[in-house]
């Protein structure tokens, strides 16, 4: 299966649910933490966008803090999950689309968040990703994208073992995964982008970056959008 057509496919809705549901201790801190540190820097007042918001795992959450939650997703089957799960909650709401191509005008949002790996879930250009980003966020507003920390290496092999196991994932190819990149004997590769990775793309994008490690599970680069517009 392409990789790219994975989370509209195989790993959408009900399936993706599932590979939280099995997420052992650790990789529940390792949420648990990540999603702290992104609601922290939402100021109360600001509008945020949600890539890659699946089946609206966070979404509620952010809603407490934003005045405005968008949520975006290339699956429609995760969408209408997700549709169920924030449909009481006023402030949030759902729009089907490509995170190259996000369809908002530039300046829309104080905060854009793309979290849980999605700069290489997504396999996507990840400069361009970043770009478009950076396009629909206010000036004063901020970017955040979070990878996986290599401490946290061993703890991610293992929880994507059990999504393989319980037939979430095509069967791992343990000769070929290392070095923080699953592979699987499907096609399915799950990467990630170094905090080098990261602050080289802000530098080609001409916009100010900066590395935080949360948890010795996550790193987040977060991006000041001073671009040309």
């Amino acid at each position: 299966m392409n990789t790219k057509n994975y989370y509209q496919e195989k790993l959408a809705a009900q399936q993706l649910v599932k590979c939280y549901q099995l997420a052992p201790p650790r990789v529940q801190q390792y949420l648990a933490a990540e999603l702290s540190y992104v609601i922290e820097k939402i100021r109360p007042g600001d509008k945020a966008l949600d890539l890659g918001c699946g089946f609206g795992r966070v979404m509620p959450e952010l809603a407490q803090k934003a005045t405005a939650v968008v949520g975006i997703d290339n699956s429609s089957a995760s969408l209408m999950l997700a549709q169920e799960k924030i449909r009481c909650i006023p402030n949030c709401s759902l729009v089907q689309a490509n995170a190259l191509h996000i369809g908002f005008k530039k300046n829309s949002f104080d905060v854009v968040i793309c979290i849980q790996n999605g700069i290489s879930a997504f396999h996507v250009d990840q400069k361009q990703l970043i770009k478009e980003s950076l396009r629909v966020t206010k000036d004063e507003g901020m970017v955040l994208f979070s990878s996986y920390s290599p401490k946290f290496w061993k703890h991610r092999r293992e929880w994507f073992q059990m999504q393989a196991d319980a037939g979430l994932l095509g069967e791992i190819d343990h000769e070929k995964t290392r070095d923080g990149i699953i592979i699987c004997k499907d096609g399915f590769t799950a990467t990630t982008v170094s905090p080098g990775q990261f602050l080289s793309i802000a530098s080609e994008l001409g916009v100010t970056a900066s590395i935080v490690e949360v948890d010795e599970s996550s790193i987040f680069c977060e991006i000041t959008p001073i671009l040309p517009r």
